[in-house]
């Protein structure tokens, strides 16, 4: 098996150009992997560089999701506005554009939307193309060490110097500072008279640090420059900063693509924003994350974002006109969650240009079959059918729905219609019923952020607004404008939280925090978590007070203190926070206040929690109320009798069974293991939010004891463990879990390893 190949990878995008066909240069395979679809069918047996060394030409062709938001861009464009955009149009010397960059205002721009880039961006005020080149070619680990000296230098605080006056109009450009490898070619030409393919040859063996032939290189470019006049010293000075440049010379070229792209795409968003960010929330809207941002974005800009509605709503994206003469973005049907293209099509079809008048005249017109139950919950959930009347009602009436829409489609294809359609007023009809059970508000704004990923007809944190905007110091989008180590204030809803342990064995965490703008990282250091973990919750409102990390990329919060009642928050000592957009009209009067939080999700559990099926038995009559996020002290429970130890292998019938949680006295040294008792509700989404809220619980405990849900659906039980998930077993987490769960449904046991 010795010198076989084991496996063939493919390049993402080179692509092998010939005069003649391919074979007559190379062997050929067929791909290895799965292609999907694409229309590859052959490739070479050759690797890169041995198709380098033949001579033949290998172009990389980048198939870029920006470039289908431009083209979609331009076609909505061209629609509203008449101007007709392609890449060889859309100028790329618009000073408003550049103020744009300038201001840090990127997301949603092609290779500049990180919060590192915005930083840089802001700072550099960058006036035209080749500075957003520089840019793209310098923000990357190694060269971005340059980066602040680029800038001063740019602006004229820092005194440039070159090595050899030769070298001045060569690297004048990026102000005395080589940042393309092309400079390297130019260099070599210029101060030791190579020829312009010797010169590639010495930019390969620098940008791939090949020894020997820099050694070479390196002998060859010195006697060069000696022989065009230059002193010794200087020529090794010049070769010896190639080498370093090794580590982070960048092709111009590719730095000039990509920075071309990313002027273009700052034009359409600077000139026409309605469009620009309907392509782009389209175009990512499989992507719940990216739709957050691009949502939250739009309402920075001052674009409101509606909820998806079947009266309105299209497969993607699409741009209204508001009573007030306002552009808006109308959400697409396609970014609902289990809401596929087929359901999509058969809606729009229904619709035609007349809008549904009620549920009746939904179902007649729309073939609920080819619908599905399942995506119908879906847009029922998340405010698609609201013009039609409440949702628990439309859900609690969701199959007579299904089964009168089927039963007129059936007659329709049977050729009944006449017989038993509108003129013999037979037509079966809906008349929605009072719910027979309550949905608070809050559990449909979880619908709303399970299915699209974000809340739409409202947020969470709305009844507590007025306080955050007195109190807190920096919203999500604002943070990225704090300095290293500034002081801030921020608050939002816990949706993540991951407990680390650092190398001298004291607990911490990392956690995540909502606000109405996104998301917001906070790092938990041992003294601050041993202080603050036990209101840290997942689901919970709190308020934060820290210090900005700036470092790294994504501005994070080093947390001092953490509060829950928001209320009782006293403002930090800090300049007004600059006003900002609201996220969203403030709700109608008759909407009722939102409701304590219910089974919200966490980001990311675990593998096992993820894949797990959907629940559909029957609701349990013994289940749990939901847990309050900022609930009274807990009362303590009577102690009992000590945990009986288990016999080393005991008889099945003599192995005593786990003791409920409210009768436990816990040893100090003693591990356990806690089996918490899951029954479905008959509501899968709330299932699964319950669910991932009980594990959020349980790892928010940091600790060495074991933890395992026992599912029962279907009347079948599955035992569910996590061996890589721990926590720390508690008289608090009892009572909370018990409380979130009841008593009989969370079981403790000692941990026999």
């Amino acid at each position: 098996m010795e010198g076989t190949v084991r496996n063939a990878g493919t390049h993402a995008a080179g692509v092998v150009v010939t005069d003649r066909p391919v074979e007559e240069y190379s062997p050929l395979h067929r791909p290895t992997g799965n292609l999907g679809d694409s229309p590859i069918n052959t490739v070479t047996q050759y690797e890169m560089s041995v198709i380098d060394k033949l001579g033949l030409l290998k172009i990389d062709f980048l198939g870029l999701s920006t470039l289908t938001i431009m083209a979609l861009a331009s076609e909505l464009i061209e629609q509203r506005h008449g101007v007709k955009f392609s890449l060889s149009n859309i100028p790329t010397d618009d000073p408003e554009t550049f103020e744009l960059i300038g201001r840090g205002e990127t997301i949603g721009l092609f290779q500049v939307e990180s919060s590192g880039m915005r930083r840089y961006l802001k700072e550099m005020k960058p006036t035209r193309l080749e500075h957003v080149i520089a840019m793209v070619a310098l923000y990357r680990p190694g060269p971005m060490d340059f980066i602040p000296d680029y800038i001063d230098r740019m602006h004229k605080r820092q005194e440039i110097s070159y090595r050899h006056d030769d070298l001045i109009p060569i690297y004048e450009e990026t102000f005395g500072i080589p940042v393309y490898q092309e400079q390297i070619m130019h260099s070599a030409v210029a101060i030791a008279g190579y020829t312009p393919s010797e010169s590639d040859s010495l930019r390969k063996a620098v940008a791939k640090k090949k020894a020997g032939e820099l050694k070479k290189h390196k002998k060859k470019f010195v006697s060069g420059a000696i022989a065009r006049g230059v002193d010794q010293k200087t020529a090794e000075e010049i070769f010896t900063d190639w080498e370093k440049f090794a580590r982070y010379g960048f092709n111009k070229a590719h730095a000039a693509d990509y920075g071309l792209i990313s002027v273009q795409t700052a034009y359409l968003k600077t000139h026409y924003p309605v469009e620009y960010m309907t392509a782009v929330l389209t175009i990512y809207q499989s992507n719940t994350d990216k739709v957050t941002l691009y949502a939250s974005e739009s309402r920075q800009m001052g674009i409101e974002v509606l909820a998806p509605n079947v009266n309105f709503s299209c497969w993607g994206f699409t741009i209204e006109d508001s009573p007030q003469g306002e552009f808006c973005i109308r959400f697409g049907l396609g970014a609902i969650k289990n809401v596929g293209e087929g359901p999509v099509k058969e809606i729009v079809q229904g619709r035609g240009e007349q809008p549904f008048k009620d549920v009746n005249d939904f179902l007649r017109r729309v073939d609920m079959r080819k619908v599905g139950k399942r995506a119908l919950e879906s847009l029922i959930q998340v405010g698609a059918l609201d013009d039609f009347g409440n949702r628990p009602a439309l859900l609690e009436s969701m199959d007579r729905i299904i089964a009168i829409s089927s039963s007129n489609f059936q007659a329709a294809d049977a050729g009944q219609v006449s017989m038993f359609g509108e003129e013999t007023g037979l037509v079966e009809t809906i008349r929605l019923p009072e719910a027979k059970t309550k949905v608070s508000r809050r559990t449909q704004l979880d619908w709303e952020r399970e299915l699209i990923g974000l809340y739409v007809s409202d947020h969470p944190l709305s009844p507590v607004m007025d306080s955050l905007q007195k109190h807190v110091s920096h919203f999500a989008q604002d943070l990225t404008e704090a300095k290293h180590h500034e002081r801030v204030s921020v608050a939002g809803i816990v949706t993540k939280i991951r407990q680390h342990q650092t190398k001298n064995g004291k607990a911490m965490a990392f956690a995540t925090i909502e606000d109405i703008q996104g998301s917001i990282d906070l790092v938990i250091f041992p003294n601050t978590w041993k202080k603050y973990a036990e209101i840290i919750r997942f689901d919970e409102i709190i308020y934060v007070k820290g210090k900005a990390d700036t470092n790294g990329g994504d501005t994070k919060v080093l947390v001092d203190q953490v509060r829950t009642n928001i209320s009782q928050i006293e403002s930090i000592e800090e300049p007004p926070r600059p006003a900002i957009q609201p996220p969203m009209e403030t709700p109608p009067p008759q909407t009722p206040p939102v409701s304590p939080p219910v089974n919200k999700p966490t980001e990311k559990v675990s593998a096992s929690v993820e894949d797990k099926p959907e629940i559909k038995e029957v609701p349990s009559k013994q289940a749990p109320p939901p847990p309050d996020p900022f609930p009274p002290e807990q009362k303590k429970e009577p102690e009992a009798e000590k945990v009986p130890e288990k016999p080393q292998a005991p008889p099945e019938k003599e192995k005593p069974a786990p003791e409920r949680a409210s009768s436990i006295i816990l040893e100090e040294d003693a591990t356990y293991l806690i089996t918490v008792i899951l029954k479905n509700q008959g509501d899968a989404i709330r299932d699964k939010l319950r669910l991932r809220q009980v594990y959020g619980t349980l790892i928010s405990f940091p600790g060495k004891d074991r933890f395992a849900f026992q599912i029962t659906e279907n009347e079948r039980s599955h035992l569910l463990e996590f061996p890589n998930a721990s926590t720390n077993v508690t008289k608090e987490l009892l009572n909370h879990l018990r409380d979130m769960l009841g008593q009989d449904n969370v079981q403790v046991e000692k941990y026999l390893f």
